[in-house]
Formats: C-alpha cells, structure tokens, sequence
C-alpha cells in the first residue's frame, strides 16, 4: 500500500511539473529581409495574427534587416534582451546566423526560420523554392519552344534565392537550345533593383527572349526596363504570386508567371510549430517545405492569392 501512495504522489508530481513548465507564448521577435516587400510584410501579419490567436495579450514585434547580416546580429541581441519566447528568423545567411540562433537557444528563445534556412533553428518553414524555380523556368523553356535567350536575375545570396535559381538552371539545362546569357546579376530583390538590372541587360544583350526574375517587385521592374527601352515579345516569369503579381499577369506587361508562394501560411505554420517547441513538442521533421503552383493567364482568374486579409 506504501508503495502504491509513493507512486501515486510521484505521479501526481511529475503531471503537476509537466503543467508547470508549459509556456506561454509571451512575445515574439520576427526579423526579416526587408519590410519594404509585401512578402515580408505579409509574414509579420500572419505570424502576429497566430501569435495573438494564441494569447491576445502576445506583444510582437518585427524588423527589417534589409539582408545586412550585422544588422540582424543586433536585432537578435535585441531580441534577447527583450526577453521573447520566439524568434522568427528570415536569415540574411544560412549559415553565419548560426552564432546568434545558438545564442538565443541558450537564452531559451526557439527560433523559428521562416521562408530561407537558418543553421541551427529549431525548425525552418519555407516554400520548396527548387521546385518554384523549376516550374517558372519550366513555363519559360515550354513558352520558347525549347529555344532562345534567357536571363536568370538573380538577387540576395539568401537560400530561398539559391534554390530558386538552382531549380530554374536545372529546367533550362534540360533544354539544349535555351542560352543563358547572365545569371550572377543581384536585382536587390526591389523593384528598383530589378529596373536596374533589366536596363543594363537589355542596353548589353539585343535579343532577349525572357527573364527569370527571382521574386515579384523584380519582375515588375524589370517589365517597366523594358517598356522604357520599347523592348517587346519577352516572357517574364518569377517567384511570389504577390498581389501586384497578379495584376500585371491580367493586364498587358511581359510578365506571364509566377510561382505562387504563401507567406500568411509559411508564417502561421512557423508561430505554431514555435509554440509547439516552446512546450516540448518537436515536429517530426524540422524543415517544412511548402510547394508551390503556378499562376498564369490561363489560370490566374481562379488564384486564391495570399491568405493574408487585404
């Protein structure tokens, strides 16, 4: 009978110290790219709109690194002064992070990565941004007829952009007669960085016949370089299947596609797995990879858009 009341009381004990340890979610850093783009926008809402889902009291808190490594060091020491639960993580680089991700474990922050990977993190939530780059450029090569010339835009050595790229070089290899005239050009991920660019390629190359742009805002200035220059019969396709995406899909530009992202969703995903770390449960494989689809003429009437209330 002793022994039955010891195990009981010990039961009662550890159930009562599992209650005890549970956490709420208090404060949330999140710091990302640029809070220039609507994408990274769109993430700080819908990782504040799951956090406050989660405890209306919940105070958040979100920065821009504008991909300065340094920058995000600071915003992270700051982060960890403030005391937060969670740290939402857009790294400026995969793998020079590292540092400040352990820094803020050791502190008992979990740090979530969110849309590009983060050495280290507790989890990562992104969209398969190979497969993204492999269905833009797939509509490129399929839209050329399998020849021409091409440009990969490229932007910030971030790893959503690495893979992009990546999968977008493995479509257009696949297609002998498809040249790439550039690919190391950094479009800055902005609209004007993309205006830039295109200028300077169009002014160098004479016959483009389309442009892999790694996100939207690049797309879009790319397409205003190319009526400034009068240059037409090019095929722009990219990455987001942002709202101004859209738009220029329906009406008269150059931009044809876009693989869709859902950063409202990616950010949601991230505040709930967070919350599930935070109280001792692990996702059962810590990089959560969203896919992508992608919008066109043909199929952009029925494009949901991002989940994020507008």
């Amino acid at each position: 009978m002793l022994n039955k009341k010891i195990i009981a009381a010990g039961l009662a004990l550890a159930l009562a110290s599992g209650f005890a340890q549970a956490r709420d979610l208090k404060s949330i850093g999140i710091t990302v790219g640029s809070l220039g783009n609507p994408f990274f926008v769109t993430i700080a809402k819908g990782a504040e709109a799951k956090a406050k889902a989660l405890n209306p009291d919940v105070k958040v808190l979100a920065v821009s690194a504008d991909y300065d490594l340094n920058k995000q060091f600071t915003q992270i020491d700051n982060f960890i002064a403030a005391g937060v639960d969670m740290i939402l993580l857009n790294a400026a680089d995969a793998r020079a992070i590292e540092p400040a991700v352990k820094k803020a474990q050791r502190a008992g922050i979990v740090v979530v990565g969110v849309d590009v990977a983060a050495a280290g993190a507790d989890a990562v939530v992104q969209t398969d941004n190979v497969q993204a780059g492999e269905i833009a450029c797939q509509y490129i090569v399929d839209r050329l007829g399998g020849k021409g010339n091409v440009i990969i835009q490229n932007g910030p050595q971030v790893s959503a952009v690495i893979d992009r790229v990546n999968g977008c070089k493995a479509k257009l290899a696949a297609a002998p007669d498809i040249k790439v005239l550039s690919e190391d050009q950094d479009g800055k991920g902005s609209r004007e960085g993309g205006l830039n660019v295109m200028l300077g390629h169009l002014t160098r190359f004479q016959k483009v016949d389309a442009v892999f742009t790694i996100n939207d805002p690049q797309a879009i200035g790319s397409d205003l370089a190319a009526r400034q220059l009068k240059r037409s019969g090019i095929v722009i396709a990219s990455v987001d299947g942002a709202p101004d995406i859209e738009d220029a899909i329906r009406n008269n530009t150059l931009v044809e596609a876009s693989a869709s992202q859902d950063p409202w969703l990616m950010a949601q995903r991230a505040v709930e797995i967070g919350h599930g770390i935070l109280n001792g449960t692990k996702p059962d494989n810590p990089m959560v990879l969203i896919p992508s689809a992608l919008i066109t003429r043909d199929n952009v009437a029925d494009y949901k858009g991002w989940s994020a209330p507008r």
